[in-house]
């Protein structure tokens, strides 16, 4: 995945908080061995290359990793999709060098991207790919917090009741608290006004992950294009800036901020409805629209700045 995690750690003394952050790290390790689409020996790498000749068994835990972000696809009707690598590629993000293909280009990506071409058997743990051809299955919108829910769930069975982890700043999760406090203070960039912050959350025993155009784009011919895609157009979201998720599991964030990002406001808001304990802080820069949406957070978030929506974010 190739993402920096750092981990707070409170433990009664510095020997046993040494002892657990090696094996939280040597945790991190290991799911990033299953995980990695950067490493051709990973399970996930191995999948994308095999499954396209038929039924490919897996282990149970990267078979829930597949389920999981499947369920989310089928829940956002494809807004959510790890079959986007071949998107990445194409429009220049994994080699950092940003372009848009051509058209002949854009038009063979149609057969290699969509995650209802992937077949999983939760019977045998296998995962096959209808299209009869290798996939480039991309765990980038999911994996961080798949890996901070590993990590959470190895430091609960360590009799750790304090810890902060961050998956590169943008998935992070709050264990319990630091002593004396009642949760972990987190800023929310406003990428309206760069340097800014729209509101400063207290998490519990709960995770926040962020998804932003304001690093990872390009531009060509004056316009911005961004590294967030709507696998269903094929091409990258328009005029939205960021999305922040709160939610109680670390998967599920990362894979909401991704959902919201990509969604129009009013079916973020009916996906999650009724969600436990899930909000949402949406910046748009679409002209004539509100830049702030917000999902169970006090709207007074949006009322921090106010700036003109034409503004959005300089690059």
């Amino acid at each position: 995945m190739g993402t920096i995690f750092t981990i707070e750690c409170y433990a009664p003394d510095s020997d046993t908080a040494d002892r657990i952050l090696t094996a939280a790290f040597d945790e991190i390790d290991r799911v990033e061995a299953l995980l990695s689409n950067y490493q051709p020996s990973s399970e996930l790498s191995r999948i994308s290359r095999e499954a396209g000749n038929g039924p490919v068994v897996t282990d149970p835990e990267t078979f829930r990793f597949l389920t999981k972000s499947f369920y989310w696809s089928q829940r956002s009707h494809g807004a959510f999709d790890i079959t986007v690598g071949p998107l990445l590629r194409a429009w220049g993000f994994k080699a950092k060098n940003g372009h848009v293909p051509t058209q002949a280009e854009q038009k063979l990506l149609r057969d290699e991207v969509g995650w209802d071409k992937v077949q999983l058997d939760p019977a045998t743990h296998t995962a096959r790919f209808t299209t009869r051809k290798p996939m480039e299955l991309d765990p980038g919108s999911i994996g961080k917090g798949f890996a901070v829910d590993s990590v959470v769930a190895l430091l609960r069975e360590s009799g750790v009741h304090a810890a902060f982890i961050s998956a590169g700043g943008s998935t992070l999760y709050a264990l319990g608290a630091p002593p004396g406090e009642t949760g972990w203070p987190i800023d929310v960039p406003d990428p309206r006004t760069p340097g800014s912050v729209a509101a400063t959350l207290l998490l519990h025993d709960t995770s926040l992950s962020t998804g932003a155009c304001t690093e990872k784009f390009f531009m060509q011919n004056g316009h911005r294009y961004c590294h967030i895609f709507d696998p269903r157009t094929l091409m990258p979201v328009e005029g939205v800036l960021q999305s922040t998720v709160v939610a109680p599991s670390a998967t599920d964030s990362d894979a909401l901020s991704t959902v919201v990002f990509v969604l129009p406001p009013e079916q973020s808001r009916e996906l999650l409805r009724g969600m436990r304990a899930t909000q949402a802080i949406l910046f748009r820069s679409v002209p004539g629209a509100p830049t702030c949406v917000v999902f169970a957070v006090p709207e007074s978030i949006c009322d921090t700045h106010a700036p003109s929506p034409q503004k959005g974010v300089r690059p």
